[in-house]
């Protein structure tokens, strides 16, 4: 794992006065995970410089998005500051049923991750965006490498959502097919869309592609906790995951011994709350505009401190 660290020490030419770096109830670090997409790491870098104003030294370490939580539950790793309601809701109810994560409630922002195709595809495939449309011109969306069946182009495969599963509980004629990163799965869009090739693939919000881009989200059949659990339960009896993604709160997770060792912290991070819009603006002015995640977040606090001060106010 790659670690970085932004200590007290790092943030003190931003003004931060002797008596804050003096609350903090221990110099250990706490230890923030990054992912593999630039909204996460615009959230947590957020989170890191608030904790470190307040005194507490603090890492950043890169972890994968699901394996995260074994460390979460040892106290390797201290704070996830993105679970998505769409893909991480089973591993971090499974988790914290154990008493060593816990829940630190919402971030603020609502996510959405679904199945996603531009608005001209529209003309070749009458019908969208119900997902039966879709299936019949599953060949519209072929790749050579895919061909006859349709291609949908999903994120890393470490984001989980159960596409797979999907694919084969609805007997879909398409085959899944992961991007290595959260940019190359962009950049695959932003060269479909400038040539008008044919594409479908795992769009999410709080994000700039669904404003930059004219399309919409395929309707699945409903989501429910019993399609995802209960193969009985949908349109496939014998199979679970024959419906659409879930839609929810984005969740804050810290394995238990934050609170127990840096209570203030815990405190701090269960009142992080940063809305969808602003996190569409951060993350646009990182991938779009070509700014580092260190000056959108910079720029952000500055903006902000009226509410991030009352994180951290005792």
């Amino acid at each position: 794992m790659r670690i970085f660290t932004f200590s007290a020490a790092a943030v003190a030419g931003l003004g931060i006065a002797g008596a804050a770096l003096a609350a903090a109830e221990s110099q250990e670090p706490i230890k923030l995970t990054m992912h593999d997409w630039t909204g996460q790491l615009v959230t947590t870098t957020l989170m890191g410089k608030v904790l470190s104003k307040a005194g507490y030294n603090v890492e950043y370490v890169q972890a994968d998005y699901i394996a995260q939580f074994a460390g979460l539950k040892t106290g390797d790793l201290h704070v996830a500051m993105e679970i998505w309601e769409t893909t991480g809701r089973e591993a971090m109810d499974e988790a914290t049923a154990t008493g060593k994560v816990v829940n630190m409630g919402e971030t603020g922002m609502i996510a959405i991750e679904e199945w996603w195709y531009p608005a001209y595809m529209e003309e070749v495939c009458p019908g969208l965006p119900d997902w039966k449309a879709l299936n019949d011109c599953a060949s519209e969306f072929a790749t050579p490498e895919t061909a006859p069946m349709g291609r949908y182009l999903g994120g890393p495969v470490t984001w989980g959502g159960f596409d797979d599963e999907r694919v084969e509980a609805l007997g879909m004629d398409f085959e899944v097919v992961h991007a290595g990163t959260d940019a190359a799965l962009f950049a695959e869009l932003e060269s479909a869309y400038q040539r008008k090739a044919p594409i479908v693939l795992w769009i999410y919000a709080p994000h700039w592609a669904p404003t930059k881009y004219e399309g919409s989200f395929v309707k699945f059949p409903e989501y429910s906790t019993e399609c995802y659990n209960d193969p009985s339960v949908g349109m496939n009896t014998s199979m679970a995951y024959d419906c659409g993604k879930p839609t929810g709160p984005i969740w804050k997770v810290a394995s238990s011994t934050v609170a127990e060792t840096w209570p203030g912290a815990a405190k701090a991070i269960e009142a992080f709350s940063v809305n969808n819009d602003d996190m569409g603006d951060m993350v646009a002015a990182v991938d779009l505009d070509g700014k580092s995640v260190d000056e959108v977040t910079d720029a952000w606090l500055a903006a902000n401190e009226a509410a991030w001060s009352t994180w951290i106010a005792n």
